[in-house]
């Protein structure tokens, strides 16, 4: 079978023979059985269905993937591509005399629109009204199997298929491959560019899967930006893992939409039967599992279901509904990390939030948070520290600030600036103590109302910082557009400051870069003297990292600021006398 195409005629022929009727069945029985000569096309205009009784007439023409005109040349002629068009592009059915270059007489067919292409019908006993009476059948037996937007088959399709897999594994027949697929990202597509690229995305994404497909692997469009591969009669899990492989690699290229280059890429779970599940719902939640655990290491990977997905799944589960009653419960408490202006003044404290299971102990910020987002819950947390941080702040000197990260809920929420001028208000501190703390990744969207939003803040007296520079985008623009007071430098680059060259050329850089815009920067992640000492002669504007003090409670940040004088102060004294 041509690798980009499937028969419906040859397709059936593997069903199992205990399966009732069902609608492709039908149409695969009157593609076998029609005196007509009926064939299906697609939007790229390649054959994907054939009547038996052209295949007959033509023989190799007629191969799965075979551009329409290799089975008719005559619509090369621009007289019948010009009327073959127009059905194509959604007019009425019509004949259409094609030209033979034998001299024969002209070929008559009856051209129809499907759902994703045309229909072909080449009657040579009969016209008129018989075949139009096969259109029709043809085409509802295609709509009730295929998905109408990509070409596809169905969900219903897909369900079917999925049984008949699941009835034709077990003993020593090879078992059965079921590939979940997602596209990363699409959402995004949808909100920028709207619902039309969606759309044409979507059908894209249909054909590169399609292509990757060969003999023995059926595709479907499950539902929204969901796609399921089938894999019958193969060695596993080589062939599911090479599958697999293609369709990642297939999406790293980016589709261009109205002349627009879009990226999207593609999470694979990957399960089998009957090993990971003997009926469709136990198999697809493995493979759902799977793809989950594809979408946690990064996107654009592919998984295979084990058993450990699901235990940690379970335990993801068990976080989840404990995290909607943290807060309530007052599991959430914040700890301070501290900014040390060179020699030894401190200046404020990041606040960083933490969570402490009754049950499991302190759970790590990068395990609670994304569950946070994902649930919606990071808004009322992100109001909670915010007005927690502002309250505790108010217990240190008045010359020292607090920052507060926001994450990407709040602040495309379109709520934050009133809720920060609430809670400056409400708590009583002064504005210019609060720095927020935004990435890059939050300014890719909606760039008018991220623009007004900061400067709002900036109206109020906020200070805006810009976390994790250079990690993400790092445009310039960004720098040009946005009101920002502190560029923190990811600490990415400052665990090889002392040795790397083009670390150190990168942060020297930056310094120099932030200074002549009037931006204050700030190092993280500084871990040793000898970075402390490289910042402190490149005039870094402040220092953060263990080295300098690591993250502790409100009850210890009083004693902190008393001693951090002599102790830190002894270690830049040594630093400066390195240098």
């Amino acid at each position: 079978m041509h690798p980009k195409a499937s028969g419906v005629g040859k397709e059936s022929k593997g069903s199992s023979p205990d399966v009732p009727d069902t609608a492709e069945a039908l149409l695969a029985d009157l593609l076998s059985n029609t005196a007509d000569l009926v064939s299906f096309y697609d939007r790229d205009f390649r054959l994907t269905h054939y009547a038996t009784g052209l295949k007959d007439l033509y023989g190799g023409a007629v191969t799965p993937g075979a551009a329409i005109w290799q089975v008719y040349p005559g619509f090369l002629d621009s007289r019948c591509r010009g009327e073959f068009l127009r059905v194509f592009q959604g007019g009425s059915a019509a004949r259409i005399e094609l030209p033979r270059s034998t001299g024969d007489a002209p070929l008559s067919v009856f051209v129809f629109g499907t759902s994703n292409g045309v229909g072909i019908i080449e009657s040579r006993e009969r016209v008129g009204r018989s075949a139009v009476e096969e259109q029709e059948r043809v085409t509802l037996l295609h709509q009730a199997t295929h998905d109408v937007l990509t070409g596809l088959q169905n969900r219903r399709r897909f369900g079917e298929r999925l049984q008949q897999a699941l009835a034709a594994t077990g003993g020593e027949r090879p078992k059965a491959a079921l590939l979940q697929i997602d596209l990363d990202d699409f959402k995004a597509v949808n909100d920028t560019l709207g619902h039309g690229a969606g759309d044409t995305l979507l059908q894209l994404a249909a054909g590169r899967i399609r292509d990757a497909l060969q003999e023995g692997e059926s595709a479907y469009r499950y539902a929204g930006d969901e796609f399921a591969v089938i894999q019958l009669g193969k060695e596993q899990p080589r062939e599911a893992e090479r599958l697999a492989g293609s369709l990642v690699d297939a999406f790293k290229q980016p589709f261009v939409i109205n002349d627009i280059p879009v990226f999207v890429g593609s999470s694979i779970g990957i399960a089998f039967a009957p090993e990971h599940g003997t009926d469709g719902e136990q198999l697809m939640k493995a493979a759902d599992i799977a793809l989950y655990a594809a979408k946690t290491d990064g996107r654009g990977c592919a998984r295979t279901f084990n058993r450990a997905m699901l235990l940690l799944l379970e335990q993801r589960e068990n976080l989840r509904r404990s995290l909607r009653m943290a807060l309530e419960r007052g599991e959430l408490y914040l700890e301070y990390q501290p900014f040390i202006r060179p020699p030894s003044s401190v200046i404020g404290f990041e606040a960083l939030l933490r969570w402490r299971h009754p049950e499991i102990g302190v759970i790590p910020p990068g395990v609670f948070i994304p569950i946070a987002e994902a649930d919606g819950l990071m808004d009322e947390i992100g109001r909670w520290v915010l007005e927690e941080a502002c309250r505790q702040a108010l217990t240190w000197p008045s010359s020292m600030t607090v920052a507060v990260n926001l994450s990407p809920a709040q602040f495309l929420s379109g709520s934050l600036t009133d809720t920060v001028a609430q809670i400056v208000d409400t708590v009583g501190i002064r504005a210019d103590r609060l720095e927020l703390e935004i990435t890059e990744k939050i300014l890719l969207e909606k760039t008018i109302d991220n623009i007004d939003t900061l400067n709002t803040l900036n109206v109020l007296g906020i200070r805006i910082s810009l976390d994790d520079f250079g990690t993400y985008y790092s445009s310039l623009s960004y720098l040009k557009n946005f009101p920002f007071d502190t560029l923190k430098i990811d600490q990415y680059f400052i665990v090889d400051l002392e040795s790397d060259l083009k670390s150190q050329t990168i942060v020297r850089s930056i310094i120099n870069l932030a200074h002549g815009l009037g931006i204050s920067v700030t190092a993280e992640g500084v871990e040793t003297s000898a970075q402390a000492r490289w910042l402190i002669k490149e005039n870094c504007d402040c220092l953060q990292g263990n080295f300098l003090g690591r993250p502790i409670g409100i009850e210890a940040i009083g004693d902190f600021i008393k001693r951090v004088p002599t102790r830190v102060g002894r270690a830049m004294e040594q630093t400066n006398g390195a240098g």
